[in-house]
């Protein structure tokens, strides 16, 4: 593989990386990665698939990472979880905004996750942006409103949240982790 400097990196270049189980990102030239995930992160990502599958309506479709969100030529983005409506998945991507983005906080994504992918996800007009984090058992749940996030809920280990978007669905943080 070639060296680049940094900002350089394209989306053409993300193709060439090796499938090793890290995961690869793009952020206006920069290389993000990220190792492979711990085990209570795999299962909340399982569960809460699981649960949006359930309840996903038949023009829009559910999705695990790795797979391509690329809101520009110079980013591409691989949410956790996602939904999307199903006329916006591409052959390789999708470059549509996306109807819900979640990320499971790990020690390694923590604070790209709450700021930096937070940012990029409303820029880029995604609906819906959950965040999960298994440590603490809670969800935030945002969406956006006049172009800019508003924190909708937090929700912790037993207590119920209640999405109206995507679709209709009851998530229960503590029966993403048990």
């Amino acid at each position: 593989m070639e060296t680049h400097e940094p900002g350089t990196f394209t989306l053409a270049d993300l193709e060439d990386l090796p499938d090793d189980g890290k995961r690869y990102e793009l952020v206006d030239g920069v290389l993000l990665v990220t190792p492979a995930p711990l085990p209570i992160y795999q299962l909340a990502v399982v569960e809460l698939t699981v649960l949006l599958r359930q309840s996903c309506p038949d023009d829009q479709r559910v999705f695990v990472a790795p797979l391509d969100f690329q809101p520009t030529s110079r980013r591409s983005l691989q949410p956790d979880v996602l939904v999307c409506r199903r006329v916006d998945v591409g052959p390789k991507a999708i470059e549509k905004p996306l109807l819900l983005a979640v990320e499971i906080l790990s020690p390694a994504t923590r604070s790209t996750d709450l700021v930096l992918k937070r940012s990029l996800y409303e820029e880029a007009g995604v609906t819906s942006y959950w965040i999960f984090d298994p440590a603490k058992v809670e969800l935030t749940v945002l969406e956006l409103v006049n172009g800019a996030y508003d924190e909708r809920a937090v929700v912790t280990g037993k207590d119920a949240f209640d999405a109206e978007l995507p679709f209709p669905v009851r998530i229960v943080p503590a029966d993403l982790v048990d």
